[in-house]
């Protein structure tokens, strides 16, 4: 998914063992390293959850449109090409401002994840010279949200480097190893035939470094320019792809795959052109998702949850609305079921 940045101009039989005690409540509190977490831990929502992606340092009118359960904060990335992590590669993990953000997300009881990658800068497993010193960082940025809920989102060239792939699982292993009940995603891009090779690379690499991972989370967008049908259908359609391949990898049964999946769509305007996605495909992949039993949906993002300015459908992708005819938050409502 796209950076939150405005352009100049503008463990093997872990993963899906969501519905078992042994994975299913993860504090919100951060633990200090090498200590098990202190805070009570918060019981796995019940059916399908609502978790937008947002922007950690920005806030915008609709990003509590539908009441989300947790927030994916989006992104940490490193500070240039060190190993310092920070908001959007441009704000200090402390920062005050985006603390005060954290602490109103988590005000009415709910759960912020934070989202380590995206789509622009660096992900801090390119900039990190060895395991520790990038759990190090991981850490970091999950003890200023407060939390123990990491979100990966790999994608671009990043997913292919075979190299911060490795050092990647090595450093979430040592870090769920410090710190007990640490909740892991992986957000990935799918298409509607199923994850690339590189997606499927990534996963059993966490495997092999014994990474305990919660759910895949399935970028269900930007598909291509010849993709210009019903958006919501592509999203089922990669779904159930995605769905016969986490069976295989993770050797799981049909439910359980299902509840180690998440499903996220771009509203709107996506950035391959002829992609629209409309409030009535955010229907139709809320309405399969509670069928299948689906851990959670998500959006990128709550910011573009609204019409443009001018109220048009839009012919590019805009950071800040979501190119079509819509109520400000309707897509969060119609998320959130």
């Amino acid at each position: 998914m796209r950076s939150h940045r405005k352009p100049a101009v503008a463990g093997l039989g872990c993963l899906f063992a969501l519905a078992t005690a042994a994975c299913s409540g993860q504090g919100d509190a951060a633990p200090p390293a090498t200590k098990a977490p202190t805070s009570a831990t918060v019981p796995a929502a019940a059916g399908t959850s609502y978790a937008p992606y947002l922007s950690a340092t920005e806030a915008a009118g609709t990003d509590t449109a539908g009441s989300p359960t947790t927030y994916n904060l989006a992104f940490v990335i490193a500070d240039g090409d060190d190993c310092t992590p920070r908001w959007n590669g441009t704000h200090a993990i402390g920062d005050a401002k985006v603390a005060s953000r954290i602490a109103g997300l988590k005000a009415d009881g709910a759960r912020v994840r934070v989202s380590f990658g995206g789509a622009s800068g660096k992900e801090l497993a390119v900039t990190c010279d060895s395991a520790a010193a990038l759990a190090t960082a991981y850490g970091k940025a999950l003890d200023a949200a407060g939390t123990a809920v990491a979100d990966f989102d790999i994608e671009g060239d990043e997913l292919s480097d075979s190299a911060s792939v490795a050092l990647r699982s090595e450093a979430i292993a040592r870090l769920q190893e410090e710190r007990a009940g640490l909740d892991v995603s992986f957000t990935l891009p799918v298409m509607p035939s199923g994850l690339d090779e590189d997606g499927l690379a990534l996963l059993a690499s966490a495997n092999d470094k014994g990474v305990q991972v919660s759910t895949v989370n399935l970028m269900t967008m930007n598909y291509g320019s010849s993709y210009d049908g019903d958006m919501g259908n592509y999203a089922r359609t990669a779904a159930n792809a995605a769905h016969a391949q986490l069976k295989k990898v993770f050797g799981t049964s049909d439910p359980a795959a299902w509840q180690g999946m998440a499903l996220t769509s771009m509203i709107g305007v996506n950035d391959v052109a002829n992609e629209t996605f409309t409030l009535a495909d955010a229907a139709e992949v809320r309405a399969f998702a509670e069928e299948k039993g689906i851990a959670w949906v998500s959006m990128w993002s709550a910011a573009r949850d609204r019409q443009c300015a001018d109220g048009s459908k839009s012919a590019g992708a805009p950071t800040d609305c979501s190119g079509v005819r819509q109520g400000a938050g309707a897509f969060g409502k119609v998320f959130a079921g």
